[in-house]
């Protein structure tokens, strides 16, 4: 029978781990980070790549967002939570998968609503620079807050 031993410096193991480990780290950040938006959502960095996502979508709006501030999705999933995640999900968005994220809500006044009397508003929520739901509201008394999909004029 042969036995082999072998010296093992134990701080160049360590060092050899943190490598590996970094490297994993560094993978599971570039790879695992990309948000889930629908294919073909631009990037929203910027406000003139929201402004054109949401001109894409048939919406004429003013140039700069009337507001603009950090929002949590919450964790737990109440009622009023699940009804707007239904309105997201009708328009191909699903906020439960951002849980307990925050994430940046722009609001932009909508020019070309058909019929409006009242100004109607376009919400975009943003996470890592990419559109992952929205809506549009129409303040009328009898108005009403609808998906966030392409505008036609039949509507």
């Amino acid at each position: 029978m042969m036995v082999m031993t072998a010296k093992v410096d134990f701080k160049k193991m360590l060092i050899a781990l943190a490598a590996v480990a970094g490297v994993i780290l560094g993978l599971i950040l570039l790879l695992g980070g990309r948000s889930s938006a629908p294919t073909g959502a631009p990037s929203a960095a910027a406000n003139e790549g929201r402004v054109a996502f949401l001109q894409n979508l048939g919406w004429e709006v003013n140039a700069s967002p009337v507001e603009s501030g950090q929002v949590r999705i919450p964790k737990e999933q109440k009622p009023i939570f699940t009804r707007y995640n239904d309105l997201q999900k009708s328009a191909g968005y699903d906020l439960s998968q951002y849980a307990d994220q925050t994430v940046m809500r722009y609001v932009y006044k909508v020019n070309n609503y058909p019929g409006a009397t009242d100004p109607v508003y376009a919400t975009l929520l943003i996470y890592k620079d990419q559109v992952i739901g929205g809506d549009i509201t129409d303040t009328a008394a009898q108005g009403a807050m609808r998906p966030l999909t392409k505008f036609t004029v039949a509507e």
